[in-house]
């Protein structure tokens, strides 16, 4: 069973461009990442601080060691202060996720 994270993080404003500098790394290490389907973070078009995720992963195992891994991260501290609002849920493996 995948596991699907869809939702957004909301940035302080005083912090966009230090995010914007650091997501192509977080983007590109966290797709490189053992059992990572699919990886997709976009800003939105009405409030800039706003990030929309979408996250799938192979199993339980591979998104856990995602979450690990983004915790001590550069990601993990320069995003320190960002609001997550997220839903986490198994799927099946042929669900397509859509932005």
């Amino acid at each position: 069973m995948t596991i699907v994270l869809t939702g957004y993080i909301k940035v302080p404003l005083n912090a966009l461009e230090l995010i914007k500098r650091h997501l192509p790394d977080h983007i590109q290490n966290t797709r490189r990442e053992p059992g990572c389907l699919v990886f997709e973070v976009h800003q939105s078009a009405e409030d800039a601080g706003v990030f929309r995720v979408v996250e799938r992963f192979k199993n339980q195992a591979a998104f856990d060691a995602h979450q690990a891994r983004v915790k001590d991260s550069l990601w993990g501290q320069v995003t320190q202060n960002a609001e997550r609002v997220y839903d986490v849920e198994p799927s099946s493996p042929r669900l397509q996720v859509a932005l």
